[in-house]
């Protein structure tokens, strides 16, 4: 015994850790309550847990008086083109996002040039030359140029279908279909986490059940998860839930709903209905389960709340279709008429004063950013819906709204669920920049801390470690993010540490472009991306594959 205590102690100097968090009071993403602590990281890992009082590290940070969890995973984010313009992600790792899973039905592969020519207005805004097709091609790049988050990404239902099928309100052939499934097996062979759908959003509208059935089946085979923004999130949202029960139980693959909400004023209350719904699904046996970024307002293409059938052939056809009296009046009777078998946002809000312009492409509506429908009506002097059209025409339909459309008690009942976590559900961006010149939903800067904040700071309506477990473990075992998600030996080293008394949403649906406060450290992958409450401009996100 004499001569082992040297030995371990030059074994300990000879390695030592890279970094060790010292003296937090750590939330280790399980739900289980806090203990006093450190963390010790070598080669991007967590190394071990503990009380490491005299252990070597080549940097130590002191988290006294702060909370080390680990870092947070966004449900839905939407960087797969932002994280090209800017791949620091300032919005993100602010809020403490170390990963986000991204690709809402129309995923960023597979690609053809006939699916980039329709999407010119995005790629030319944006000033992205999409030079890849295949998800293997686009992680490539990613990894070349590096990031400041980890991403992981579906290959989406809607796009397989625009590579093949094209944007017509049509069924595939047969060949068509087999070709739709060679390409989802292809992209799973390449690290997509499963399939997704965006029900609402033409032309996914256009797909049966049974296709998406044959689709998830084929990610399925892989270990994949089918999630799905649902065919309606209003009036008829109970069937829509049905469709994806059903698609998880013919194709076998575990079931995730996106931004779970109760959505218009007609469906205000029925969230404690949704979640009854959701839980004998569960009961049943459906692997079902879902997330919320907790606001009242959305934030969508405004092309949406044009009835699906005037979007077939794609954008350009829409502009066409809203050009042309007949089809414009059309337009208009349908939107105005309640009920319907579509869903009809423009009857679930309380009026035109309930929509927020938040993203266009023609540098002459860039006045427009931030106003409402009204006002932009009042402005121009023309009726509310003939607004929305000619806003559309003139931006050959790119623009994106926020909108209200779902009452607080119902956000607050949908986010307390076990089995919900948290999702942003919006591009990465930054306060300056091509990015910046953008008006997003606050919920692109502050979602995490948001609920961080509101729901357990002040509302006490979830506990710290309630919170910290749907930001963590939960979307992790989701995933099955196997080595994320929890602080324990063997896992990567994505960490926060933040004073839980200070953290704080900044952005407002007024003045959206400003960074959370309070992120202390955070670390991706053992590399610090906020240091002091700074970004250190570090690079270190990898692409998170199935």
């Amino acid at each position: 015994m004499t001569f082992l205590l040297p030995i371990l102690l030059f074994a300990a100097a000879a390695n030592p850790y890279d970094i060790v968090i010292r003296n937090g009071r750590i939330i280790d993403g399980t739900g289980s309550p806090w203990y006093a602590g450190d963390i010790g990281i070598r080669a991007g890992k967590i190394a071990a847990v503990g009380h490491l009082e005299g252990q070597a590290a080549r940097r130590s940070i002191d988290a006294r008086g702060m909370v080390v969890a680990p870092g947070f995973i966004d449900m839905l984010g939407q960087s797969e083109t932002s994280i090209l313009v800017n791949p620091h992600l300032p919005s993100k790792i602010y809020q403490g996002i170390t990963t986000e899973v991204t690709g809402e039905g129309g995923s960023i592969a597979p690609l053809n040039d006939a699916v980039i020519k329709l999407d010119h207005v995005t790629w030319e805004h944006y000033g992205i030359q999409p030079a890849w097709r295949t998800f293997g091609e686009y992680f490539a790049r990613l990894r070349k140029q590096g990031m400041g988050i980890n991403l992981a990404s579906y290959v989406g239902a809607t796009q397989v279908r625009r590579v093949v099928v094209g944007e017509d309100n049509r069924a595939p052939t047969a060949a068509e279909l087999e070709r739709m499934k060679a390409l989802v097996r292809d992209a799973m062979r390449e690290g997509a986490v499963g399939l997704s759908t965006s029900l609402q959003y033409a032309p996914a509208p256009y797909a049966t059940t049974e296709e998406l059935i044959a689709l998830a089946a084929e990610a399925g085979k892989f270990g994949g998860i089918y999630a799905s923004h649902i065919r309606d999130e209003g009036n008829s949202i109970l069937g829509a839930l049905d469709e994806a029960f059903r698609i998880g139980r013919e194709a076998k693959i575990p079931v995730e709903i996106w931004h779970l909400k109760a959505a218009g004023k007609s469906n205000w209350g029925r969230m404690a209905e949704i979640v009854a719904h959701i839980e004998a699904a569960r009961k049943s046996g459906v692997d079902v389960a879902a997330d919320t970024y907790a606001y009242t307002a959305a934030f969508n293409s405004f092309s949406a709340i044009i009835p699906p059938w005037a979007h077939d052939g794609g954008d350009k056809k829409l502009i066409e279709r809203l050009k042309d009296p007949a089809q414009r009046a059309r337009i208009r009777k349908e939107m105005e008429t309640p009920g319907g078998d579509w869903n009809n946002e423009w009857q679930q809000v309380t009026g035109p004063e309930a929509f927020i312009v938040g993203a266009v492409q023609s540098p002459k509506l860039l006045p427009l950013q931030g106003k409402t429908v009204a006002e932009i009506a009042k402005l121009w002097n023309k009726d509310p819906i003939d607004t929305v059209f000619d806003l559309l025409i003139e931006d050959e339909a790119f623009t994106e709204v926020a909108f209200f459309l779902m009452s607080e008690p119902d956000v607050a009942l949908a986010l307390q669920q076990p089995w919900v976590s948290v999702c942003n559900d919006s591009q990465g961006t930054a306060t300056d920049g091509l990015l910046g010149k953008e008006h997003p939903h606050p919920r692109a800067y502050g979602a995490f801390p948001h609920i961080l904040r509101k729901y357990v700071r002040e509302e006490k309506k979830l506990t710290l470690e309630e919170a910290i477990r749907k930001f963590t473990a939960l979307p992790a075992a989701r995933m099955r993010f196997a080595d994320r998600g929890v602080l324990k030996a063997g896992m990567w080293a994505d960490v926060v540490v933040f004073d839980p008394e200070t953290i704080r949403d900044v952005a407002t649906f007024e003045n959206p472009n400003q960074l959370s406060e309070g992120m202390q450290f955070v670390l991706v992958n053992g590399v610090p991306v906020i240091e002091g409450g700074k970004m250190t401009n570090a690079l270190p996100g990898r692409v998170v594959r199935r």
